[in-house]
């Protein structure tokens, strides 16, 4: 009989023991919901923005909301280049790495067709001179930056720009291209992925220069839209794909085709193809960002969108008439607005300073 009563007290504290172990679990995960949730914002001040980002996401992600989204529709995009990487030293990156490899470059010196070195000397006569770029340079330099490049494998294509990224940004003491990130926004991924989003990188850069770039803070490179230029396997010659089967041994390389100038409209008709969902959330700087925002807000769930005016023209080489001009037509356009002035305790981190343009 003591036997048998002492099988079942050991019984009763294998079973005691077992429902703590659940009940440890079940609190660690509640306090791993509890800490996404209280990620914290160190570079900003209080502001608007941050609020409604804050307040939003606290909204989407309550399951006793009436806003509720679910893990897998929490698609948030953002532009790269000034909207979390810097472009004003002195344009955007993509332009800068035209311009030296077509005017600076030894390597490839005598090589740029006529139409390659004309857009790399507009954005030269722009960056140094002033001189007004021409209407659509955007094109232009697309399709300039398609001929540049044509040849060159992935691999060295990658390795070419990481290389520019390492050079000294003009313009800033203590940082390079590459390190050009804003520093709060770079909060805001954390926040974001802390509470179940997945982001992806929507740009009107060249993908290839995104994906080189962002590897430094993570950002796979399956989350990264841009600019597209037809690629091709190393024996592939002018052999249609569908008709070529490469071999082991062949590399990927660039053509001089351009497929898509990845802006305005064409953003959300990449999104639509390569996401397959509509956005909830949307981040950029420029008027190239406004259809995917719009496209954001015509989201079945609560949805925002949030642009960055340059308005520091002490940390940055910003323009603040044209910015506080931006401001009020991003608000009227329904957007909230960034203000890298008033809402950034930083912009590039401790030890960065603005210095003036040296060519």
């Amino acid at each position: 009989m003591r036997r048998l009563r002492f099988q079942w007290m050991f019984a009763a504290i294998l079973i005691f023991s077992g429902m703590s172990v659940v009940t440890s679990c079940n609190k660690d995960e509640e306090s791993k919901v509890v800490k996404q949730q209280q990620v914290q914002f160190t570079l900003w001040n209080n502001c608007e923005a941050l609020t409604a980002l804050q307040d939003y996401v606290k909204d989407v992600t309550n399951p006793n909301s009436p806003n509720f989204i679910k893990e897998e529709d929490r698609i948030a995009t953002f532009d790269m280049d000034g909207t979390f990487v810097g472009e004003l030293y002195p344009s955007y990156f993509e332009y800068n790495l035209l311009e030296y490899r077509v005017l600076d470059d030894a390597s490839y010196k005598g090589k740029a067709p006529d139409d390659v070195k004309e857009a790399a000397q507009d954005i030269r006569d722009f960056v140094r001179n002033g001189k007004k770029l021409p209407d659509h340079f955007d094109m232009k330099h697309a399709y300039a930056a398609a001929k540049a490049y044509e040849g060159m494998t992935l691999k060295e294509f990658d390795n070419y720009v990481k290389a520019y990224a390492a050079k000294s940004a003009n313009g800033f003491r203590g940082m390079t291209y590459g390190q050009s990130f804003f520093k709060p926004m770079l909060e805001v991924f954390d926040y974001l992925k802390a509470n179940g989003f997945t982001y992806y990188v929507v740009s009107g850069s060249d993908r290839f220069i995104c994906r080189a770039l962002v590897e430094a803070i993570g950002i796979p490179a399956n989350r990264v839209i841009g600019m597209d230029v037809k690629l091709r396997s190393g024996g592939q010659g002018l052999e249609a794909g569908v008709n070529y089967t490469m071999s082991k041994s062949e590399d990927i390389i660039r053509t001089s085709e351009l497929i898509i100038k990845n802006l305005k409209t064409n953003k959300v008709l990449q999104i639509s193809q390569e996401i397959g969902k509509v956005p909830v959330l949307s981040f950029g700087n420029s008027g190239g960002d406004c259809a995917m925002h719009n496209y954001a807000l015509s989201s079945p769930h609560k949805s925002a969108a949030f642009m960055l005016i340059a308005d520091d023209d002490t940390r940055d080489h910003a323009n603040r008439e044209k910015a506080l001009t931006l401001e009020q037509q991003w608000r009227d356009s329904g957007y909230f607005v960034i203000s890298m002035k008033n809402d950034f305790k930083t912009i590039y981190g401790d030890g960065v300073e603005k210095t003036d343009f040296t060519f």
